[in-house]
């Protein structure tokens, strides 16, 4: 076999995975949780090679599976998808943000803008404070914020520097439509996580989707 032809069927296999992981995320997102034999069963490929392609879309973070007790063996795993699943479908409440966005600044001003992501922080930071309980050090705070993050769709992980401090990256925003329109937005979030980390952690935002690059990136320092 030439290597032209390894090349092709190299690229050949790895569109075809592709096509099997999209539209596994595609039938759950129809069905709802499913476990591995059923998903077989669609596909007609084995149950083996859909557990393969679920810890691949694991991985991504973009399913995640409940263990549910069958009467007879071993639990079963349930899949289902993620909160950052919802980026490979249309987004319909893009437009109707962005023209309610517009509405307000209309109706209320920039002063009505303004108070309006006031409250909207004030609510994400008494929801982020409640499950917040119980997370005492910098660094479980952190997790849970990644946590948090991730099941908002941001795609959120946290890794731990040389020098002790941490980055946060969000490797998708799903708000970025309205976030590009109203940089307010991100202005305030900044805030949020600054107030859920409390006043001795500095937070600097490192790299931002909006400004062009492929993450929004966090430098997260205690002091």
């Amino acid at each position: 076999m030439t290597k032209k032809i390894q090349k092709e069927t190299a690229a050949s296999c790895g569109t075809l995975r592709e096509r099997t992981r999209r539209a596994i995320v595609q039938l759950l997102k129809q069905e709802g949780r499913l476990d591995a034999e059923t998903l077989a069963s669609h596909f007609g490929i084995t149950a083996m090679a859909v557990r393969q392609h679920l810890y691949a879309l694991q991985n991504e973070q973009l399913v995640t599976y409940e263990e549910e007790s069958r009467p007879m063996g071993r639990p079963a795993k349930l899949w289902q998808l993620t909160a950052a699943a919802d980026r490979f479908f249309p987004n319909g409440y893009a437009e109707l943000t962005l023209s309610l966005l517009n509405s307000v600044k209309q109706a209320f001003g920039e002063a009505g803008l303004d108070r309006l992501l006031d409250v909207r922080s004030q609510q994400q930071l008494d929801s982020y404070n409640q499950q917040m309980k119980g997370k005492r050090s910098l660094k479980q705070r952190l997790h849970k914020l990644v946590e948090i993050r991730t099941n908002e769709g941001y795609m959120a992980e946290l890794q731990t520097q040389g020098d002790g401090s941490f980055l946060l990256i969000e490797n998708h925003c799903p708000i970025c439509a309205a976030a590009t329109a109203c940089t307010g937005l991100c202005t305030k979030e900044l805030e949020v996580f600054q107030a859920i980390l409390g006043n001795e952690t500095a937070v600097q935002r490192v790299e931002h989707i909006i400004a062009g690059e492929r993450r929004c990136a966090y430098q997260i320092s205690q002091g």
